[in-house]
């Protein structure tokens, strides 16, 4: 079952901005190293999961790993050859608006080789630039 609120005030949404900068969720808040989205555009829930699965594979069970997106926001569609009008179609699915610089992942507690790899295969999951972060190394 794909990533979705348990409940909503509004069972459908507008398609809102998707200007600007990310303001929060933009520094590594967990994990050492990040996955930061260089675009924006919407993240859909099944993409999300996908890149779940990808970097869970790719670790073995090492490490953790958090998700900082979540789709809280419905996208409706009309179906297929019906005409014009009639009001706004049912919601299909769930998306997470993300700006530049938002953090989408973070992995703790593997070494720098697995986690870029990691991010990588997840990265080519997505329909954004990213780019990987991690903690200053501390002296």
């Amino acid at each position: 079952m794909p990533l979705m609120p348990k409940r909503t005030k509004h069972r459908k949404v507008q398609r809102g901005s998707r200007s600007g900068l990310a303001q929060c969720n933009t520094e590594l808040a967990q994990g050492d190293y990040g996955l930061k989205t260089l675009d924006r555009g919407w993240l859909t829930a099944i993409q999300i999961e996908a890149c779940r699965v990808c970097i869970n594979r790719h670790l073995k069970r090492r490490g953790k790993l958090w998700i900082r997106v979540f789709p809280d926001k419905p996208v409706s569609k009309k179906p297929i050859e019906v005409r014009m009008g009639k009001g706004k179609g049912d919601p299909e699915f769930w998306v997470a608006v993300v700006r530049p610089g938002t953090m989408l992942f973070e992995i703790a507690g593997v070494p720098d080789s697995l986690a870029r790899e990691a991010f990588r295969l997840a990265a080519n999951k997505l329909g954004l630039r990213t780019c990987m972060v991690s903690r200053p190394v501390q002296a």
